[in-house]
């Protein structure tokens, strides 16, 4: 088993890598809501965030292009935000398996 440096080191790591993943899909939903739900930045920017944590959308989507973005964008959070789960808590799950699993 590794030690707890290296655990520390591979829960950060992951953590970042959660993060980046959780920014280009902000990015990605804020440009969408930006360009084809036709809404300012901020309210972008806002409406994306809401729907990738899960809470739900926060502007109305008027234009036919950014209700078919909205419906795809929230299946596409509800993945990204599963994945990151298992990202964020796999070392903590290796680290048990391989507790359950020593001999003595």
């Amino acid at each position: 088993m590794a030690s707890k440096a290296t655990f520390y080191q591979r829960v950060l790591k992951n953590i970042l890598i959660a993060s980046i993943i959780m920014l280009v899909c902000l990015l990605i939903g804020s440009a969408g809501y930006h360009y084809w739900g036709e809404a300012s930045w901020i309210d972008s920017l806002h409406n994306a965030a809401m729907i990738l944590s899960g809470m739900g959308p926060v502007i109305e989507v008027q234009t036919l292009s950014g209700k078919l973005f909205s419906s795809a964008y929230a299946l596409f959070s509800g993945v990204v935000f599963i994945t990151n789960v298992g990202i964020i808590l796999a070392p903590a799950m290796h680290r048990l398996f391989h507790r359950l699993h020593m001999e003595d």
